[in-house]
């Protein structure tokens, strides 16, 4: 059977007031350098005869989309459970201020998604129970093709972790960078990681 190969593309970089915080459900746009990120990676994904494409419906991950939209024919596919993950009291707290007044480091977020302890927060599990649906479907509908989806780090990191059988907590090991480019191909009895956090616009912005 032929794989199914997944593009998964990650927004570009957010307005500068979100940057560095914990923007989640916040519906944010592109900063002038994200939409110029987004432009390079259409530019570089040209080459690509995508049969499928599908988005987050939040603002980022639509502006980031659009220029590679307006390169295929076919309508981009909304899924609104790709949004991105929910920090609860966190949100719209800078990453210095959640250390200051929670006392957890940055590098500890999905360790404490994951345990539960933000409060009003999205778990890892329930992040994982909702946009594995959308993996299903994507799977289901473009099976043996070539399909790219256009959402959020803690997302790509979401697919990531069910298409490898991993705990979310584990993909803290992978760097997932504004306007990034990770590809899988995925078989039923077999899944390989054929490019991870490429960012094609950093040598060119």
């Amino acid at each position: 059977m032929n794989s199914t190969r997944l593009y998964l593309l990650r927004h570009g970089e957010v307005e500068a007031r979100y940057q560095r915080v914990f923007g989640g459900r916040i519906d944010m746009e592109l900063s002038p350098h994200g939409h110029a990120q987004a432009a390079a990676l259409a530019k570089f994904l040209e080459r690509v005869a995508f049969d499928a494409i599908y988005a987050s419906p939040m603002k980022r991950a639509q502006q980031t989309l659009a220029p590679l939209a307006g390169q295929y024919l076919r309508k981009p596919v909304i899924l609104p459970d790709l949004r991105e993950m929910d920090f609860g009291v966190w949100t719209g707290l800078k990453w210095s201020e959640v250390q200051e007044r929670h006392d957890v480091s940055v590098h500890q977020w999905l360790e404490q998604l994951d345990k539960g302890t933000v409060p009003e927060a999205e778990s890892t599990a329930e992040t994982r129970a909702r946009v594995e649906p959308c993996l299903q479907r994507i799977l289901t509908e473009s099976q043996g093709k070539t399909v790219a989806v256009v959402c959020h780090g803690g997302i790509v990191r979401t697919l990531l972790a069910l298409l490898l059988d991993l705990p979310i907590v584990k993909t803290a090991a992978f760097e997932i960078d504004y306007a990034s480019l990770t590809v899988v191909d995925h078989r039923p009895n077999k899944v390989d990681l054929q490019l991870l956090n490429f960012t094609p616009w950093r040598d060119h912005l």
